[in-house]
């Protein structure tokens, strides 16, 4: 009987614990009043200009999750992760939104610990020539040269474009950023591929040539970015989910058969511990998706970055968010 009892208390015990944990992130952040986030650093999505001055599509995402639930974008974190180490901050739930990419959360085997959330930004392996140069598509670049960092996934995405043509290409592997970008900004390769926000942040620098460049239309391969949040907290997920839809649907435009702008996708959910001025405040604090991409990736930038597939699916892109039919 003593057994038994003692059984039930430990049993009891581990109740209180799990429940306990039940909105444990939502009950942290409004503890501590602050959302904390996290990311690698890429250009245009979250960058460092001075220490603890992060910005970029990322932060402002994450500001307008804090606008949410805390009442002023202003109460956030960010941190960023470049080593194994730093993504301990994700495997034991340190930070509360983590930014990341498929391969990062494989390579880092986090697949476990992680909801993937929604799209904020789809990325590309892109490659990029000189203005004057002939080539108008990566095909034309067959038999020419290629800067690229090897055993990135830049170098795979290469290999299996100009495999799929049956082209040979002339291989220029770095180790080294700053050398391939010099080997290129003197013309000794024809072109560098690389992800997009880095290609359009390497021609800013037009180095001692005074280089101009264009990137070339078509994507190696595209992967999203993706808003993800840690398994203990469903109530948590869900608010992030449905910031991140607020801020792609209010660019929405308005048509004679459905609802645009503030308008597209009202969200009632006290449930979640959101009050009725929760979207408001979101598109106040920070803009609807267009005007965050514009700010730190395209036309208000110096990025200058067209939207592509990062624009509205209305308006041919791949951003498509829940709304009212």
């Amino acid at each position: 009987m003593r057994f038994i009892l003692v059984l039930l208390t430990l049993l009891g015990v581990s109740c209180s614990i799990s429940t306990a944990q039940a909105g444990s992130v939502i009950k942290r952040v409004k503890e501590h009043n602050v959302v904390r986030c996290g990311s690698v650093e890429r250009t245009g999505l979250a960058t460092e200009a001075e220490p603890g001055g992060w910005s970029g599509l990322n932060v402002d995402v994450c500001r307008a999750i804090a606008a949410a639930v805390l009442g002023s974008s202003d109460r956030i974190e960010y941190h960023q992760y470049e080593t194994p180490k730093d993504f301990d901050a994700v495997r034991n739930q340190q930070d509360d939104v983590y930014f990341l990419t498929g391969s990062e959360i494989d390579e880092q085997k986090l697949a476990g610990k992680l909801v993937p959330g929604p799209t904020i930004f789809v990325e590309s392996n892109a490659v990029m020539v000189a203005s004057t140069s002939a080539a108008h598509h990566v095909s034309d670049l067959a038999k020419e040269s290629i800067c690229f960092m090897i055993g990135s996934s830049v170098e795979r995405s290469l290999t299996a474009y100009f495999g799929a043509l049956h082209k040979n290409w002339f291989r220029r592997p770095f180790s080294e950023d700053g050398e391939m970008i010099d080997t290129y900004n003197v013309q000794n390769c024809h072109a560098i591929a690389g992800e997009i926000t880095t290609l359009a942040k390497i021609r800013l620098d037009p180095g001692v040539n005074r280089l101009s460049s264009r990137i070339l239309p078509e994507p190696l391969t595209t992967f999203p970015v993706i808003a993800a949040t840690g398994t203990a907290d469903a109530q948590w997920s869900a608010i992030v989910a449905w910031t991140v839809h607020t801020l792609i649907n209010a660019q929405r435009p308005e048509t004679r058969w459905y609802a645009g702008n503030a308008g597209a996708m009202p969200i009632f959910a006290p449930e979640l511990g959101l009050d009725q001025e929760w979207q408001r405040r979101v598109l106040v604090s920070v803009g609807n998706y267009g005007d965050i991409f514009d700010r730190h990736l395209g036309k208000g930038s110096l990025l200058r970055l067209d939207r592509g597939l990062n624009a509205n699916h209305l308006q041919g892109g791949l951003l498509l968010s829940p709304f009212l039919e």
